[in-house]
C-alpha cells in the first residue's frame, strides 16, 4: 500500500483529502505545517511516504521553502504541490523544484486521484531540467515519455490564465500536439532522449519552440496525414488504412487553424508557432 502524507495548514482541507485518498486505498498522514512535513519525512527518508501532498502557503514555513531543504539534505521525495495561488512566480518554483504536479485548489476527488496515481506512476520521476523559470522565458529539457509531457502541459497551461478561453484552448492543443509529435515520432518514447521546450511571453504575443532529436521529416512522406492532402483532406485516411493506423491526421492541420504563425527548421526537427494577442493584454509578472 503506497504512502501519502498531505501537509496543510487548514485541518477541513488535511481530512477532506485524508478521507478521499484512504478510500482510495492509499495510507495517508498528515502534517499541519513545513516543519512537521519536515520532520515526518527526515524520520523516514526519502522513499516514505512514496508523495507528498503540499501546500504552498502556510505559516512559518512555505512549501517552497520545504522544497528547498528537501533538496539542502538530498531528499527527494515527489511532491504534488496544491495552491490557490497560480502565480508564474509560484508555478515556476515548484516546477525548479520537481514537483510532479500542480493543482490549483479547491481540488476535485477525481482530479486528486488522478493526480496521485500519475504522479506515483513509474515514468513520473524523470527529471525535467530547468534551465531558464523567468515567467517571460521558460526554457525545459524533457524526457521523451507521455508522462513528462503530460506534467508540462499541466505547468504550462496555468501560465496563461489571463488569457481567454478561446486563446488558452487555441495555443493548448497547438502545444500537446506538437510536443506529442516530437516526443512520439522525433524521440521514439525513448526516457533517454530529450526534447528542449522555450515558452516566450511578450506583451503582443506567445510564442513555443519545440526541438526534438529526431533526424527530422518530410511532409511529401507523410501521406498518412491531412495536411498533405490539401486538395482533398480526406484522401488521408485511405493511406491510415493501408498503413493500419488508427483514424485521425488531422493533428497538424488543426495547429495550423489554431495558430498565428507555424514555422520549421530546414529538417522539420524544430517547430515554433506564435499566438498574437490583443495589444492591450498585460504581461503577467
Amino acid at each position: 500500500m503506497k504512502n501519502v502524507l498531505v501537509v496543510d495548514d487548514d485541518r477541513v482541507t488535511r481530512h477532506l483529502l485524508q478521507s478521499v485518498l484512504e478510500k482510495a486505498g492509499y495510507s495517508v498522514t498528515t502534517a499541519g505545517d513545513g516543519n512537521e512535513a519536515l520532520e515526518r519525512v527526515r524520520r523516514t527518508g526519502a522513499v516514505d511516504p512514496d508523495l507528498i501532498l503540499l501546500d504552498v502557503w502556510m505559516p512559518g514555513m512555505s512549501g517552497l521553502d520545504v522544497f528547498d531543504h528537501l533538496r539542502d539534505e538530498g531528499l527527494q521525495p515527489r511532491v504534488v504541490v496544491m495552491t490557490s495561488d497560480d502565480t508564474p512566480e509560484t508555478l515556476l518554483s515548484a516546477l525548479k523544484g520537481q514537483a510532479l504536479h500542480f493543482m490549483a485548489k479547491p481540488i476535485e476527488p477525481g482530479a486528486l486521484i488522478e493526480a496521485v496515481e500519475q504522479a506515483l506512476s513509474k515514468d513520473a520521476a524523470l527529471g525535467i531540467e530547468v534551465v531558464s523559470s523567468r515567467p517571460d522565458w521558460v526554457e525545459l529539457i524533457v524526457p521523451c515519455t507521455r508522462e513528462a509531457a503530460a506534467r508540462i502541459e499541466g505547468f504550462l497551461t496555468h501560465l496563461d490564465t489571463d488569457l481567454t478561453p478561446a486563446v488558452r484552448e487555441s495555443v493548448g492543443y497547438a502545444f500537446r500536439e506538437l510536443l506529442l509529435n516530437a516526443i512520439e515520432w522525433g524521440g521514439k518514447l525513448d526516457p533517454d532522449r530529450k526534447v528542449r521546450i522555450a515558452y516566450l511571453r511578450a506583451k503582443r504575443m506567445l510564442l513555443y519552440r519545440i526541438a526534438d532529436p529526431g533526424p527530422g521529416f518530410r511532409l511529401e512522406d507523410l501521406s498518412h496525414a491531412a495536411i498533405t492532402h490539401e486538395g482533398d483532406p480526406m484522401e488521408h485516411m485511405k493511406a491510415r488504412e493501408e498503413k493500419g493506423l488508427r483514424p485521425g491526421g488531422f493533428g497538424l492541420m488543426l495547429v495550423e487553424a489554431k495558430v498565428d504563425e507555424l514555422l520549421y527548421n530546414e529538417a522539420r526537427n524544430e517547430v515554433v508557432f506564435v499566438k498574437y494577442l490583443d495589444p492591450n493584454q498585460k504581461l503577467q509578472g
